[in-house]
């Protein structure tokens, strides 16, 4: 398998539409696409392996070398910053950082500002930027009722669509940054099979550039 190519794909929605544009690049993997708990797939005659991940691992396998590519959304290399590559914009699964509070909220100047989030390391950069004083909650679950419950002020999160916020009435009042997945690569690998990397992100992009250009 020296020559082979390693993949992680992020498990969820997200890696199914991954693996659907590597497929349409002729890299499929029939293996994968048969329903079951397997986390490894191989196709010995395309010299590639994929495996499944959960999502914020993805840049772990490709930073530490077990995986060559990964898929991988924005805000996990914003977060995380791991020392990889990052090879192209897929332009799926988009999304944007924001900053959400209660419709009443106001800013309370002279105050240190409470915000609650999964993303300590954005969102310490983004106010850092700002000049705000800020007392950063971590939370795994459920952000949106921090600032309900008076926990916190504000919230900065993920937003797709934005129904969850509404139907709790919340409302965006800032965006941090636009998300999307990329294709990152690991840096060794980059290196060492270059000519295959770039052939799977060269057809990946044609394939980015016929769907939205």
């Amino acid at each position: 398998m020296k020559n082979w190519i390693h993949i992680a794909l992020p498990k969820g929605r997200l890696g199914e539409k991954a693996y659907a544009m590597l497929k349409n690049s002729g890299y499929d993997c029939p293996a994968l696409e048969d329903p079951g708990r397997k986390l490894i797939f191989e196709n010995p005659e395309k010299g590639i392996r994929y495996f499944w991940v959960k999502p914020s691992d993805v840049a772990i396998y490709v930073e530490r070398g077990a995986a060559d590519l990964g898929i991988v959304g924005k805000d996990i290399l914003l977060e995380y910053q791991p020392d990889v590559y990052e090879l192209l914009d897929l332009r799926m699964g988009k999304c944007r950082m924001a900053v959400a509070g209660k419709k009443d909220f106001r800013d309370p100047v002279g105050q240190t500002l409470k915000v609650a989030t999964k993303f300590p390391n954005i969102t310490r950069s983004y106010y850092s930027g700002k000049c705000r004083d800020i007392d950063i909650i971590h939370l795994n679950g459920s952000i949106e009722l921090a600032p309900i419950l008076g926990l916190s002020h504000v919230i900065v999160d993920i937003v797709e669509t934005g129904t969850t916020l509404r139907e709790n009435d919340l409302m965006v009042y800032e965006e941090i940054v636009p998300i999307s997945a990329r294709l990152i690569a690991n840096i060794a690998s980059y290196q060492f099979k270059d000519t295959q990397i770039n052939t799977i992100r060269e057809r990946l992009q044609g394939q980015v550039e016929r769907k939205y250009d």
